[in-house]
């Protein structure tokens, strides 16, 4: 049987000039937030990472993921995602060990390759070894995850008698994601028996992995789907979708000119049309309620997450729509959900 479903919202802690707030008024009210949030029920709290913007783009999740962990009691804690090739295995492996403890047991991590050339230049890094460089990451962090005391030799890293301490709270370790932009991620998400990250086109990700998890004897329906897709609950649009919409026009933007003249991710060939639908959903609570539904049976989503503030928008702008969220849309859903 399918995972229960898990609602969630994801951080980036952009900051633009429209919000009229300085970066650590911004830190604390989104804490704030988070803690509303989690007091509602909320399920879960996923960060992204990218470097070496102007607008403050969240650089270093884990002292965000710890100050959160400490005044929260029910959200997990988790990525979408943590880019593997600028995070040493070994030194991630320890934060992850002190915030599983911190949290009792509330952390996961998704990780990505990246693919943003100016990222990849201010840590030194040629593009090139991304694969290489997640690859092993993940292959490193399931070693640590182990509890056990190991050695590793790879083409990236070598360590040599190597042991986490303090050990998990959760048994193996935090769950591990991988986001997948073409098949190759997908294959890389079931070799190393990961949840799924879906972000490219259907046929190409989720498929794929499907298959690959059958092949090999296992039950994708006991892994875990999570995706971004929003959701605005209001009942007047006109008034509070523009503001909305002109965040995520500059959100795109950015993403866009990571990587001039190729796909969306840097995956050749990904285009909006083509990938798992991750556009807002924009509407009264019915409307909400009919569309996410239809979105999570169609591509067996088991945790479905929102953005919580929109670059340039203030935490308090989205409190009302979030409270909606969570107490008129996402118990429906998950009642909806039960069975599939």
């Amino acid at each position: 049987m399918r995972p229960p479903l898990r609602i969630g919202a994801v951080y980036d802690f952009r900051n633009t000039p429209e919000s009229g707030m300085d970066m650590p008024s911004l830190y604390a009210a989104i804490i704030d937030q988070v803690v509303m949030l989690d007091r509602l029920g909320l399920d879960l709290v996923w960060f992204t990472e990218h470097h070496f913007l102007d607008d403050g783009y969240l650089p270093s999740w884990t002292p965000i993921a710890g100050a959160i962990a400490v005044r929260t009691q029910h959200v997990r804690l988790s990525t979408d995602v943590c880019l593997l090739p600028f995070n040493h295995p070994i030194r991630l492996a320890e934060d992850l060990a002190v915030l599983d403890n911190l949290s009792n047991g509330r952390i996961e991590l998704g990780v990505g390759m990246g693919y943003a050339p100016h990222e990849f230049a201010g840590f030194g890094l040629p593009v090139s070894r991304r694969v290489s460089l997640t690859d092993e990451g993940i292959e490193v962090l399931r070693r640590c995850f182990s509890g056990e005391r190991f050695s590793f030799n790879g083409k990236r890293y070598a360590f040599s008698d190597v042991v986490i301490r303090p050990g998990y709270v959760q048994p193996g370790g935090p769950p591990l994601w991988v986001a997948a932009m073409s098949e190759a991620g997908a294959q890389r998400a079931a070799r190393f028996d990961c949840h799924l990250l879906p972000q490219g086109p259907r046929a190409a990700v989720l498929e794929p992995w499907r298959a690959a998890l059958a092949a090999s004897g296992r039950d994708a329906q006991r892994y875990r789907v999570g995706i971004i897709r929003s959701c605005l609950v209001t009942d007047d649009r006109d008034r509070d979708w523009p503001r909305i919409r002109a965040a995520e026009r500059y959100r795109h933007q950015v993403y866009r000119s990571f990587t001039p003249g190729t796909g969306l991710g840097g995956v050749a060939g990904n285009v909006d049309e083509e990938r798992i639908p991750q556009t807002w959903v924009v509407g009264d609570a019915d409307h909400c309620v009919a569309e996410l539904t239809a979105f999570i049976r169609a591509y067996g989503i088991t945790d479905l997450v929102t953005w919580a503030v929109p670059p340039g928008m203030r935490p308090e702008d989205t409190n009302q729509s979030l409270e909606r969220f969570l107490r008129e849309v996402a118990p429906r859903l998950k009642e909806a959900a039960r069975g599939l």
